[in-house]
């Protein structure tokens, strides 16, 4: 008789890192009272007892935060990488030796591995996902369609997650809700502009120990993440130039005092380049023929198809390791373009991602999505969902209310004058 072998419980790169790994938690928490306060009620009140939970995510401090409070809330939950290069190994090590969740994450991790790792998560037959780049989901929907009906739905935090469910939507194979975390106030306006504007920036001096005064910076896209790289990037003294292909945002970024020019333009004055449009090959190779030499381009978006790295292999006579994170390609013209972290989300490639503090709000949306998915379970139709809009501002108001900002109150006056259409002038 055969039987079939049972999985692993995890597979992490070091069980020996979970020291490190409690102490860097630990003091990501200090930045994280939201996501406390809803783990300690979620401990209480156990509002996902009994689901079965996968979240494919990048594996750092912030996330086990998340997955410490799906815990507390009574999930069943499985953690995979969304990133071969985002996992911080001290952090998978302590959430699987410290609180017994498991997790199947290696920092540089092949694609193979990868990809078994989501047939992994999807074996744990989820009732929720939480996705970042919707490939859980997209691999349900296309390989497995008999999990389908054990599906509560899922939730989504990355731009370019949103677009694959639009287009699933669209194609008619989307059959259960889906929550756009994305698009919470509380998710875009912080996390996509102050937390990428940063972590990318300190991503790059990590790879490079660049000095950006007086450097050119081409960023092509402008939207929330666009416009924080572009807002850090003036303020540590880089001459920024943007590229789009959206109106309404080059007029924004113009009347907010850059540069906009085409790709084709802005490849041959540009010293650093950073995609963040969630679009494949922005960067392409008439304008690697155009760059100067030594430029270094890199990627904040979360596929590593932004930049064709394939052409540009294609066009290399060497190519060498010069830094961590950072390979030198060496063209046959002659000139050189640098690339860094493999093209792939360079703030967490070589770098921590974005700070605790801005994914504090990000991920008590995430976790208040799940909770939200459960007691509306059957009622929520398939398709795209907004976060309610008093779950956004409640986030808001526990953020505050840990920074020690208070607010005003409508009058009863101001109440009744904003629900009126006779008074006036």
């Amino acid at each position: 008789m055969t039987t079939t072998p049972l999985r692993p419980r995890s597979e992490v790169r070091d069980l020996g890192l979970a020291a490190q790994g409690r102490q860097r938690i630990e003091w990501a928490g200090r930045e994280m009272p939201v996501l406390r306060q809803i783990r300690e009620r979620f401990a209480t009140e156990k509002p996902l007892a009994g689901i079965r939970l996968v979240a494919c995510c990048h594996v750092t401090t912030e996330t086990a935060h998340l997955a410490l409070a799906l815990q507390a809330g009574g999930a069943d939950a499985l953690l995979i990488a969304s990133n071969p290069l985002s996992t911080q190994d001290d952090v998978a090590a302590s959430l699987v030796a410290d609180h017994g969740i498991p997790v199947f994450a290696l920092k540089g991790e092949d694609n193979d591995t990868y990809h078994r790792h989501v047939q992994i998560a999807l074996d744990h037959r989820p009732n929720i996902i939480i996705d970042d780049g919707s490939d859980v989901t997209a691999t349900l929907v296309q390989e497995r369609s008999d999990q389908l009906s054990e599906i509560i739905g899922t939730t989504e935090e990355t731009t370019t997650g949103i677009v694959r469910l639009r287009a699933m939507f669209r194609d008619g194979v989307l059959s259960f809700p889906a929550i756009n975390v994305n698009d919470a106030d509380t998710k875009h306006f912080f996390d996509n502009r102050y937390g990428t504007g940063q972590s990318t920036l300190d991503g790059i001096i990590r790879a490079t120990n660049l000095l950006l005064a007086g450097k050119t910076l081409v960023i092509a896209g402008y939207g929330w993440c666009g416009k924080g790289v572009a807002l850090r990037g003036r303020g540590m003294g880089a001459n920024v130039i943007v590229t789009e292909i959206d109106p309404v945002r080059a007029i924004e970024a113009v009347m907010d005092g850059f540069r906009v020019m085409p790709m084709a333009d802005a490849a041959a004055e540009g010293d650093l380049f950073v995609t963040v449009t969630g679009n494949k090959h922005v960067i392409r190779p008439e304008h690697f023929a155009a760059m100067k030499d030594g430029a270094i381009v890199c990627n904040s978006g979360h596929f590593d198809i932004e930049i064709d790295l394939k052409s540009l292999g294609e066009q290399a006579t060497e190519v060498r390791d010069v830094r961590p994170f950072t390979q030198e390609y060496r063209l046959r013209s002659g000139k050189s373009v640098v690339v860094l972290g493999e093209g792939r989300l360079v703030n967490l490639a070589a770098a921590e991602g974005h700070p605790s503090a801005v994914m504090d709000m990000s991920f008590a949306n995430q976790a208040l999505a799940c909770e939200y998915l459960v007691k509306n379970k059957g009622q929520l139709a398939p398709g795209l969902h907004s976060i309610p809009e008093a779950i956004d501002k409640d986030i808001a108001r526990l953020k505050l209310a840990s920074m020690g900002v208070q607010v005003d109150s409508l009058t009863s006056g101001q109440i009744e004058y904003m629900n009126s259409w006779t008074s006036g002038t």
